[in-house]
């Protein structure tokens, strides 16, 4: 073999090294490289997006896991404390009552839950069912677990028993316990409430929870109380949890073998656990669709960037080869339709006489086009459009196919389907032409529409009651407005204000609250016609509109009377019985106003007449009622400048107190006196407080004056004990927006400080209602005042809503029966019933009773026989000035003075 000279070799090896080199930027060689390039940092990105979904779909389903168990954790925390409070109430009513009164006791208060629901039930020492409601008959339960438990052990805590069927009740149930001690604090019996264990499961929502999801009961023991899965509801399974306890979530197979995200909590104060679970497969079959169109996506543009570098390296490469390349083209396009979402469709066009379109013929179509149409894609190919979907020719479809065909014009369009497969389901279509035809692409957007119809009624909906809001109601007046002007006929509106809200709202919470509204709502649009408008303006304010009226206002008269009388109807929210009345304004167009703007502060204005009036009626529209607004508006303006004048110390303008004396039922002696304000006004002289206070509360003034009140009290108090008289108690009302002012604590201190008054020579008088706006943070409050020594009382007691434990973690010495009770005490037995029982509660919490409004000496006769401890009114004394108070206490030192000076003598 004959070898190469060394720099011959080396030039050969160069040109071959060059010959490759320039191979490598022919495209039909770089092209591909620079794609297949593309394609892998495309499906990098793909995959690595799919990660991140996957990863954010797992903690969408622990969050909403966790916030699944946090809100049945508050339902639970809801229903047992109630069945709590009513073994609590049911055992004090045994012990205040015996075992035969409690149930009849409470049933005539209103206490008892519902028997439908829960069966109440009570056991005396021997084990035995004494009482129950609904009766149970007489039977024996010592052999129990509850019973047993309760014998045995004095925790003060409930018992919760296994699901159970016994004899004398066959459907399962839940025995709720708690013991019943005799007076010496011996065991004498058992409180029950027995419940369905699928109460416990009621909150399960397949919108939140899915087909599979879980939900359930279970002891601490591991012993299922109660478990929902779908719409079977069982119980004493045994479920081991491990790591999902504490409020974590982890990934369990479920008793049924699905594998759910689950999260256990323990329940304060009950030895009961919650439990929820969501399906793995129904939680990420959102993620699992978003994977596939990502992994279609990617697909389809990997083909495409295929077919792109095929046809180009096919050109460079090989002309001779162009029909196996269009081919290969037509193929991969045929893949990358096939990985759509949407529908495609070739159609060849039908000429007719003239060069007209007479119908269309299916050439090509995709699996998703099947989807749509209802048919396999061998037997739609060749079909004509007319006899496939007929319906094209009404709805316009048709015709725009064919104008997409004769002017070359790209068209879309949307419609609603209404074949058999799509029917009711949003459609866009898209259609370009082509030769002697067009392709039409059908995607489906009815996701969309429902994203836009949602936001849509959200921005012209409350949230609460689902009514049209202030937006669409004003609309809706002008269109009114604009139909009335063309018949000649008239529109009523009515302005309707709930009476007695605020005491439910601010008395059991914003909840209860939120309740009445919407049972309020209900009744008001039951009273209704299809084409008459309900809506909700904002807190307790809603809006009538009355389309189509005659000109008569007296002719709304029957219905006006029905709403009103539907919105009295009792409601049951948060398991008080409560009332609320209605006043409302009436308007008419055109005779009250032009437009929605006019209508509806002509309509506030009457409204705010009929509250004047005494609310719980409706009023028509009068020029002169925008007179008292500007009335409002003036009183406002000079409340504002009595306050100023107030702190200057001016003579004739200001705010004043007097003082009601506050005297012992049983010895007579004058004990305190309750500080009333008035207002000196310079032309109208002295203003009662029920013409100012709601005012001075709605603009926030009642702070500032309410400080004052104190601060002077205080001073006057600390003058008359520097000048030697007896030392008198001084009691200050305490409004609501005083009360929650951050700084009332620390405004009360300096008042004491700055007059040098000691704190047990105050009194701070308070509502029920104020307290239960927020029961913690009240009685946190109370509890500093009371550590200052103030002492604290609540006044116009049985007005509001309070709860009987709730009463006795008050921080008070004394309850003050209002007056409303008082008035009628002599005749009414009703009025007498409640006095005494406000009398024996106060005893029995050891505090004192002290009446207001006493008038009458029937009245003080009444309250001093069933020892009432105490008495205020015009009987004694009306509200006075401090010099009248003065000569009342040197009156009183002096009939202490003689008894002393006849033992000198």
């Amino acid at each position: 073999m004959q070898l190469l000279p060394p720099p011959l070799e080396r030039r050969s090896r160069g040109s071959r090294l060059a010959r490759w080199l320039g191979r490598g930027l022919d495209t039909h060689i770089s092209l591909p490289l620079f794609a297949g390039l593309l394609v892998i940092g495309l499906w990098i990105l793909t995959l690595r997006v799919i990660d991140t979904d996957r990863a954010a779909a797992t903690a969408a389903v622990e969050a909403a896991t966790l916030e699944r168990i946090e809100t049945y954790e508050a339902q639970m925390a809801r229903s047992l404390n109630g069945i709590d409070q009513t073994l609590k109430v049911l055992k004090y009513a045994v012990e205040l009552n015996g075992a035969d009164g409690a149930l009849p006791a409470l049933r005539e208060q209103g206490l008892l839950p519902p028997g439908l629901v829960f069966v109440v039930a009570i056991a005396d020492g021997q084990g035995r069912i004494v009482a129950s409601n609904p009766d149970e008959g007489v039977h024996d339960v010592s052999g129990t677990a509850y019973y047993l438990y309760h014998r045995n052990n004095d925790l003060g805590l409930p018992f919760v028993s296994a699901t159970v069927s016994d004899g004398v009740k066959s459907e399962p149930h839940l025995h709720f316990t708690r013991r019943i001690n005799d007076r010496a604090g011996n065991f004498a019996g058992v409180a029950i409430v027995e419940a369905d264990p699928s109460y416990f499961t009621s909150a399960y929502e397949r919108s939140r929870d899915g087909e599979q999801g879980m939900l359930g009961l279970a002891g601490v023991d591991g012993l299922m109380r109660a478990l929902r899965v779908g719409d079977s509801v069982s119980w004493g399974q045994r479920i081991e949890l491990g790591t999902a306890a504490g409020g974590a979530v982890a990934l369990h197979k479920g008793p049924d073998g699905v594998l759910r995200y689950t999260s256990v909590q323990r329940l304060h104060g009950f030895p009961l656990a919650i439990v929820v679970g969501l399906s793995k497969e129904e939680q990420f079959a959102p993620f699992n669709e978003k994977r596939h169109t990502y992994l279609a996506a990617a697909s389809g543009a990997t083909a495409l960037l295929l077919l792109v570098v095929a046809v180009i390296s096919g050109w460079a490469w090989q002309l001779a080869r162009v029909r196996q390349r269009a081919r290969r083209a037509q193929e991969t396009y045929a893949a990358a339709s096939e990985g759509s979402l949407d529908a495609f469709f070739v159609l060849r066009a039908v000429r007719g006489q003239g060069g007209t379109v007479a119908d269309f013929v299916v050439e090509a179509t995709n699996s998703r086009a099947e989807a749509f149409i209802g048919l396999p894609r061998a037997q739609m190919q060749g079909m004509l459009l007319g006899d496939m979907l007929p319906h094209f020719r009404d709805n316009g479809i048709f015709d725009d196919l064919a104008r997409v065909v004769l002017d070359g014009q790209p068209r879309e369009g949307e419609w609603q389907g209404s074949s058999r497969e799509a029917k009711g389901r949003w459609l866009h279509r898209q259609v370009v032409a082509v030769e002697d035809g067009v392709v039409v692409i059908v995607r489906d957007i009815t996701e969309r529409k429902q994203v836009e119809e949602r936001i849509f009624h959200m921005a012209h909906h409350d949230e609460l009651t689902g009514l049209p809001n202030r937006n669409l109601m004003h609309n809706r007046i002008e269109a009114a407005i604009h139909g009335a002007a063309r018949q000649g006929s008239a529109v009523a509106l009515a302005f309707v204000d709930l009476d007695g809200f605020k005491l439910v709202n601010d008395g059991l919470g914003h909840k209860a609250g939120d309740e009445l509204l919407r049972v309020v709502s209900k009744r008001m649009g039951a009273c209704l016609r299809r084409n008459d408008t309900l809506a909700r303006f904002g807190g307790d304010e809603f809006v009538i509109l009355l389309p189509d009226q005659g000109h008569d206002p007296q002719a709304l008269a029957p219905l006006l009377e029905k709403i009103r009388l539907a919105v009295t109807e009792e409601v049951e929210v948060a398991g008080q019985t409560v009332q609320v009345s209605c006043s409302m304004g009436v308007v008419m167009y055109p005779r009250d106003g032009m437009d929605a703007s006019a209508l509806l502060m002509n309509a506030d204005a009457a409204m705010y007449r009929a509250k004047d009036l005494g609310s719980n009626n409706f009023q028509f529209y009068a020029r002169e009622m925008n007179a008292s607004v500007e009335e409002k508006l003036v009183l406002l303006d000079g409340l504002r400048n009595a306050v100023q004048a107030t702190f200057e110390g001016a003579a004739d303008n200001g705010f004043r107190l007097l003082y009601q004396p506050k005297l012992d039922l049983r010895t007579g002696r004058l004990f305190g006196v309750e500080a009333l304000i008035r207002w000196q006004h310079p032309e109208h002289g002295m203003v009662p407080p029920q013409r100012f206070i709601g005012l001075a509360e709605e603009s926030g003034l009642i702070v500032e004056i309410g400080d004052w009140v104190i601060r002077e009290a205080c001073r006057q108090a600390r003058a008359w004990v520097d000048a030697g008289l007896p030392p008198v108690t001084m009691s200050v009302n305490v409004s609501a927006r005083q009360f929650e002012e951050a700084r009332l604590v620390e405004r009360v201190a300096c008042a004491l400080r700055d007059s040098r008054l000691a704190p047990e020579l105050l009194e701070l008088e308070v509502t029920e209602s104020l307290i239960m706006r927020d029961l913690s943070k009240s009685v946190a409050k109370m509890r500093e005042l009371e550590a200052m020594g103030v002492s604290l009382s609540i006044d116009d007691f049985g007005t509001g809503y309070s709860s009987l434990s709730s009463l006795k973690t008050f921080p008070i010495s004394r309850l003050k029966i209002d007056k409303s009770f008082v008035s009628e005490l002599a005749d009414n037995p009703d009025d007498q019933a409640i006095a005494m029982a406000v009398i024996s509660l106060g005893h029995k919490l050891n505090l004192r009773v002290i009446a207001e409004g006493v008038e009458t000496e029937q009245q003080r006769a009444f309250l001093r026989e069933n020892e009432c401890d105490e008495m205020q009114g015009y009987l004694f004394s009306k509200p006075v000035a401090a010099d009248a108070i003065v000569d009342m206490l040197e009156a009183y030192a002096l009939e202490l003075e003689q008894p002393k000076r006849l033992l000198l003598a």
